[in-house]
C-alpha cells in the first residue's frame, strides 16, 4: 500500500505545483496569446475618466460617431509607439508591410470583457467581411506571431492602423462601443484604412468649417498626402463607414463638415459601403490571390465562418 500512497502524493504535488501548461486555452478551446506588444500609448493629458464617461453616455441617436469621442488622433487612431507624434504616417495604406499576410487576420477576444451576445455581435462584424470581401478572420493559434487582441478597457473605441507585428490591441469600451458599425470601423483601421474625409482630394468633395472645430482638435482634419494613402481609383465615398460625421469635434453644435454634393449624408454606422468593399478588395487582392493559389496558408476549413458562433 505504501507505494500507492507515494504515487498519489506525487500526483497531488504535481497538479498543485502550478507548472505552466504548454499552451493555454479559452472557454472554446482556442489558444490564448501572450500579451500584445502594442497595448497603446496615451498622452500624459489623456483624461481616461472623462472619455470613458462620454463613451458610456453616448447613444445611437447622437449626431457624432462614438469613436470620435475617444480622445486619440482623429478620435480613435492609436499611434504606433515608434512613430513620432508630429509625423505618425510614415506607414500607411501604401505600405504593403502593414497588410495581413494572405488576407488572414488572427484574433483573440478577451472573453471576460464581453457577454455572450456582445461576442456574437463582434463576430457578426467579422462575418460581414467574410461574406463581402476576400478577408478572413480566424481565432489565434500558438504559431501566430501577429494577431489582434480585442478587449474592452475604459479608454474608448480605438485601433492601430494596419498590422504592426507581435500582437496589437483593438479596444471596444463596454458599454459604448459594442455596435456593429463601430466594430466594422475599428476592424477597418486594423486592416490598414484611415478616415475617408482626410483623403488628399477631400476638398473637392467636402467643406471643412474650421471656425466650428474645438480648439486643439484642428489637426484631426489634416489631409493625408498621395504618398501615404490611395483610393485605388475607386473615388471619394460619402457613405463610407470610415467617414466622419457632419458634427465631428464641433465646439458649438454647428457642422464641421458639409458635403459639396446636395442631399448627401456623411458616413453611416450600418457596415461596409460598396466602395469600402471595393477598396478592401483592391488593397488585399495580392494577398488573397496568393492565399487562394498556395497551400502554405490556412486551409479553407480553418478560415471558414463556421467558427463564428461556436
Amino acid at each position: 500500500m505504501a507505494p500507492i500512497r507515494i504515487i498519489l502524493l506525487f500526483a497531488v504535488i504535481s497538479i498543485s505545483s502550478g507548472l505552466p501548461a504548454k499552451s493555454h486555452r479559452g472557454s472554446h478551446g482556442h489558444s490564448i496569446p501572450p500579451a500584445p506588444r502594442f497595448n497603446g500609448v496615451f498622452d500624459h493629458d489623456h483624461n481616461h475618466e472623462e472619455i470613458a464617461n462620454n463613451i458610456k453616455s453616448w447613444s445611437p441617436n447622437n449626431i457624432q460617431n462614438v469613436w470620435e469621442l475617444s480622445g486619440l488622433y482623429e478620435g480613435d487612431i492609436m499611434i504606433h509607439p515608434d512613430s513620432p507624434m508630429d509625423s505618425p504616417w510614415k506607414n500607411g495604406l501604401l505600405d504593403a508591410t502593414a497588410r495581413w499576410p494572405g488576407g488572414v487576420v488572427p484574433y483573440f477576444i478577451q472573453e471576460d470583457d464581453f457577454d455572450r451576445d456582445q461576442i456574437k455581435l463582434i463576430k457578426e462584424a467579422m462575418q460581414e467581411y467574410h461574406e463581402r470581401t476576400c478577408l478572413r478572420f480566424r481565432p489565434y493559434k500558438d504559431t501566430d506571431d501577429d494577431y489582434v487582441t480585442i478587449q474592452a478597457k475604459d479608454s474608448g473605441c480605438w485601433s492601430l492602423v494596419g498590422r504592426h507585428g507581435h500582437g496589437q490591441v483593438l479596444n471596444l469600451q463596454n458599454p459604448g462601443c459594442i455596435h456593429h458599425g463601430v466594430v466594422v470601423h475599428e476592424l477597418m483601421h486594423a486592416l490598414g484604412f484611415y478616415h475617408q474625409q482626410s483623403a488628399a482630394n477631400r476638398d473637392e468633395w467636402v467643406t471643412i468649417h474650421w471656425e466650428n472645430i474645438k480648439l486643439g482638435k484642428e489637426h484631426n482634419f489634416n489631409k493625408y498626402d498621395n504618398r501615404t494613402v490611395t483610393d485605388y481609383g475607386i473615388g471619394y465615398d460619402y457613405k463610407s463607414v470610415m467617414h466622419y460625421s457632419s458634427h465631428a469635434f464641433s465646439k458649438n453644435g454647428e457642422p464641421t463638415i458639409t458635403p459639396k454634393k446636395e442631399k448627401v449624408q456623411l458616413g453611416q454606422r450600418d457596415g461596409l459601403s460598396k466602395k469600402d468593399v471595393a477598396k478592401v478588395q483592391a488593397m488585399y487582392k495580392e494577398q488573397c490571390d496568393g492565399r487562394n493559389s498556395s497551400h502554405s496558408f490556412e486551409s479553407s476549413e480553418e478560415i471558414s465562418i463556421e467558427w463564428l458562433f461556436d
